[in-house]
């Protein structure tokens, strides 16, 4: 079976094709970075007409990538949820009324899903498996017991940890997007040089939960009384320093997940998971086994999309014409669902 995936949910305009869930013919990712940098962050009106601008143009690099037409496609797979609202309905509007006027199969996708997913793109992964997604608007710890079977173990309670990256960016100004410029500008410095707080969630409902605005605020606002002695006070070292916090902070929780579950398969998805400090981190377990999507797949893509759009058509799931975006997934404990 051969899925088309559409992929709108922020500011990449993006569509690839996907046979059987694993081989990818085709991946095409239409980047808007250059049209939001002036703005140091994504403004969703420019967002949204961009991809009404380039949907059409995405797509039909995709078929011509993979030497295909539209009726070699067997069917559609768009992300319906959660993003920017007006993105979402570009992208899923245009799927929905490809899928009809073509006579195709559509199944409507969990953006989340499909950042679990990615690493299974390239990697042969069995369940069930402790899950890490980590992007600039989400933090989640979770068990995986098959590609729409997710227990949520653990959240941020407040910023999600890319959040935390790019707004610290954007305050002394390092661009955009801040995640990348940060890691870049971390390999320059000395971690040691500040030590700034974790903070502490107790009681046992939040034993895997995280938070980033505290540490976020101590970047931005106080971050000369954290200075140890004898350090520059760099750019490059405050980078270095506050990488460490966040990374630490993601996997001391997930750790605490590792020792409770005894689960020794970790994947991780989401952009926050090209982070090179992170992957570094993960990789001093040798006791575990960690996989890391490719880099190309690790920000939005519609190869994700496609892979689990596939395992729902498969089990004979198909979504109404009806179907409609949503911004946000309900922050519950049991499930990531379609």
């Amino acid at each position: 079976m051969r899925v088309l995936g559409i992929e709108s949910s922020c500011d990449e305009t993006a569509a690839a094709i996907v046979e059987d869930g694993r081989k990818i013919i085709s991946n095409v990712v239409a980047t808007q970075i250059p049209f939001h940098q002036i703005y140091k962050g994504v403004v969703p009106e420019i967002a949204s007409r961009k991809h009404a601008e380039w949907i059409l143009p995405v797509v039909k690099q995709a078929l011509e990538q993979a030497d295909m037409t539209i009726d070699q496609v067997d069917a559609i797979a768009a992300t319906n949820r959660p993003g920017l609202m007006g993105s979402l309905l570009v992208g899923l509007t245009f799927g929905k009324t490809l899928a009809w006027a073509n006579n195709k199969p559509f199944v409507a996708v969990n953006h989340m899903l499909g950042h679990l997913y990615a690493a299974h793109l390239e990697n042969d992964i069995p369940y069930p498996y402790l899950g890490l997604l980590v992007s600039g608007g989400h933090t989640i710890i979770c068990k995986v017991s098959g590609f729409d079977d997710i227990e949520v173990l653990g959240t941020t309670v407040d910023d999600s940890v890319g959040e935390a990256f790019d707004k610290v960016a954007k305050f002394y100004g390092l661009g955009y997007p801040g995640g990348v410029i940060v890691d870049n500008l971390a390999k320059k410095g000395d971690a040691a040089a500040a030590s700034f707080p974790v903070p502490r969630l107790d009681g046992e409902e939040h034993r895997y939960d995280m938070s980033f605005s505290g540490l976020k605020t101590a970047v931005i606002h106080q971050c000369d009384m954290f200075w140890k002695p004898g350090y520059e006070h760099s750019v490059e070292n405050m980078c270095a320093a506050f990488q460490e916090t966040a990374c630490r902070t993601l996997t001391s929780r997930l750790f605490r997940a590792v020792d409770d579950t005894g689960l020794k398969t970790i994947v991780a998805g989401g952009g926050v998971a090209a982070n090179s400090r992170l992957r570094a981190i993960l990789a001093e377990r040798k006791d575990l086994n960690c996989i890391f999507p490719p880099l190309k797949l690790c920000g939005d893509n519609g190869a994700m999309i496609a892979g689990v759009g596939y395992h729902f058509l498969m089990r004979g799931d198909r979504s109404p014409w009806n179907t409609t975006a949503s911004a946000r997934i309900p922050q519950f404990k049991r499930g990531l669902k379609r």
